[in-house]
């Protein structure tokens, strides 16, 4: 059997010694993706497998075997590779069949292209970036629970412990000449430059006319963000996939340098596509150094990007929240305590966060998106960074989370909505381009008079309908392409908000401490790491369960709305019916309860009571307020 050394190490021995067991019989590929599947099955197999969400580039082994945890951001038309080719040996004329399959480059012996035997293949090209938005505390128990053992690669001496792939952007953004001076040499840069003379020189000249060479556009939705991105080759299945896909894919790591080679030789244009204008090549093969291709053996969808849940469909996942289901009532009983704190011991609102943080789409009606609980916090202190603080907070809770402060600079500037680039035939990423289930945060108290320009009008309009409608129309110049979202809204405001939500809370704190940001602080450190595991488990967990309500408790539901409406119909309209269903059935899932009881169906209404007279009363107080 192969050890450990051979399917991580040299996954490519084990795919060519399938191809010559199994040549000319039609199974051998299912064989090879049997075999990885099976390893990548065992929960203890996968954390040996070397991460590039974890590790820098320079130190995986080139055709190692790795993994990514990424989101499909862009997809690129299908090319055609040669999977099965026969060479040539040019001293004994002898002739041998070899496998393409997982490969950028062929062997270098002569390729007989009019042989019968050869095989031309297919394959789809994913442009990959790590999930956007992701925490800290995710990325950081990701790569704790990671067994692999990495050492620099031969081509890359170090000249200290570990270098951050931050630390390789910067590298990549500095002069030339700098980079040497840093570097040592110009070869020993990871894998860009091994003997390109004509390419470093190209650099030079670069330099010489600008301070600063023009880094690679990476393409992430999010500014600041960091990490790799990935062109990932899908030879099976790749019509399952779409865009906003999150994936942990694990596949052979190709550096090829003749790839890095690709943008700038005027030679290398026989090995793309004729067709395409320089644009498109950069966009489409950017360097191997900076944008590595990984040839998938195994592709794993991810449901949630939680560490701290098992692997879906495994019987470890079900005795695990078997365990924690147990719990959950304490848990949340916790969680409450702690977001009361944090907004200033107003229960109400701790109470309707808590609710928000485990709402998900799950199910669409037509164009209605069921279980959205879009929730817009109001009254919050404009004086102090106290929303800065709020999401700090609710970062180290959620998994993956974006704070967009609505200044009328930001408004008017950021690139929300991904649109398409015809000349590099690319889909340019935008901020609301984000994984499913990521919070996103509007700071609406950085709001200040001013007047929207064209681009602010629309990004406004697009948060208005991930907020009703849960999709992003993505700007295609002659049309617009709807692409749906799973995106938690939440929205902070002095006042009630511009943007439409599915609940409004007014803040009303109970403590007026000193120092705000002091007391947030004292808050937040009093957390220990494994309280705080706790409510990410929970907030996962409570998302994910089942929910139906049953025949008998639906007809109460009917009856009791009928009775509210006697007295006074205005009372309750159909959306506010609709509110507290929602209201209910994000209760239920909160307690761990699957189902709706006649007590959490009373409990939500009396919530909705105390919400609706704090909001009736505030208007009051304000007389002037919408």
């Amino acid at each position: 059997m192969p050890s450990v050394d051979d399917w991580i190490n040299n996954p490519l021995g084990i795919v060519e010694g399938i191809f010559a067991q199994g040549t000319g019989s039609p199974d051998w590929e299912k064989k090879v993706l049997d075999y990885f599947k099976d390893k990548m099955e065992e929960n203890v197999s996968r954390t040996w497998v070397p991460s590039l969400n974890d590790v820098p580039l320079h130190y995986l082994k080139p055709n190692g075997l790795v993994r990514f945890r990424c989101l499909v951001q862009d997809m690129f038309a299908p090319e055609f590779y040669m999977g099965v080719y026969e060479t040539v040996d040019p001293t004994t004329e002898s002739k041998a069949l070899k496998c393409g399959k997982y490969k950028d480059v062929t062997e270098c012996a002569p390729v007989d292209f009019n042989s019968r035997k050869a095989v031309t293949s297919e394959r789809q090209t994913f442009y990959c970036v790590p999930i956007p938005g992701e925490s800290a505390w995710v990325k950081e128990n990701y790569a704790g629970s990671s067994q692999a053992r990495v050492v620099p690669s031969t081509s890359y001496t170090p000249n200290r412990q570990k270098r951050s792939f931050e630390e390789d952007e910067e590298m990549d953004s500095q002069p030339q000449r700098q980079r040497e001076t840093n570097a040592g040499t110009p070869n020993s840069a990871d894998f860009r430059g091994n003997g390109d003379s004509r390419r470093q020189e190209r650099g030079a000249r670069s330099s010489a006319a600008s301070p600063v060479s023009s880094p690679l556009d990476l393409n992430f939705p999010l500014p600041g963000e960091q990490g790799p991105a990935c062109l990932v080759k899908v030879y099976e299945g790749f019509e399952s996939y779409k865009v906003n896909d999150t994936l942990e894919v694990f596949g052979i790591l190709s550096v090829d340098p003749a790839l890095s080679g690709v943008n700038d030789e005027k030679e290398a244009s026989s090995v793309l596509d004729p067709m395409e204008t320089e644009e498109e090549q950069r966009a489409h093969s950017p360097p191997a150094s900076l944008v590595p291709r990984l040839h998938v053996l195994h592709i794993q969808p991810l449901q949630h990007n939680n560490p701290l849940l098992p692997p879906a469909a495994s019987e470890e996942r079900r005795a695990f929240l078997s365990s924690f289901l147990s719990e959950l009532d304490s848990v949340r009983s916790e969680l409450l305590k702690y977001l009361t704190h944090v907004l200033l011991g107003d229960a109400l609102a701790a109470e309707y966060l808590l609710l928000h943080l485990i709402s998900t789409v799950y199910a669409r009606r037509d164009v209605l998106p069921l279980g959205k609980f879009a929730l817009n916090l109001s009254g919050c202190p404009h004086s102090c960074p106290y929303t800065e603080r709020l999401y700090q907070i609710l970062q180290q809770l959620v998994t993956s989370s974006y704070r967009l402060g609505m200044s009328l600079a930001n408004m008017n500037g950021a690139r929300l909505v991904p649109r398409k680039d015809y000349v590099a035939n690319r889909l340019v990423s935008g901020a609301l381009q984000l994984p499913s289930n990521a919070c996103l945060f509007l700071d609406e108290t950085q709001l200040e008079q001013g007047q929207l320009d064209a681009t602010g009008v629309r990004n406004i309009t697009a948060l208005g309908n991930v907020i009703s409608w849960q999709k992003v129309d993505y700007d295609f110049s002659y049309h617009q392409m709807e692409f749906p979202c799973n995106i938690n809204v939440l929205v902070t405001s002095e006042a009630r908000s511009l943007l439409p939500s599915d609940c409004r809370v007014h803040l009303q704190p109970q403590l007026t401490p000193p120092d705000l940001e002091e007391y947030l602080g004292a808050v937040q450190a009093a957390q220990l790491p494994s309280q705080l595991n706790k409510y990410r488990t929970y907030l996962s967990v409570a998302r994910e369960l089942d929910y139906n309500i049953a025949e008998e408790v639906t007809k109460a539901v009917e009856d009791d709305f009928v009775d509210m409406r006697k007295d006074d119909p205005q009372s309750i309209s159909a959306e506010d019916l609709h509110r507290l269903l929602v209201v209910s059935r994000l209760l239920s899932l909160s307690f761990g309860q699957t189902s709706l009881s006649r007590d959490t169906w009373l409990r939500a209404k009396n919530l909705e009571m105390v919400r609706m007279n704090r909001i009736q009363q505030q208007k009051c107080a304000n007389g002037n307020e919408p």
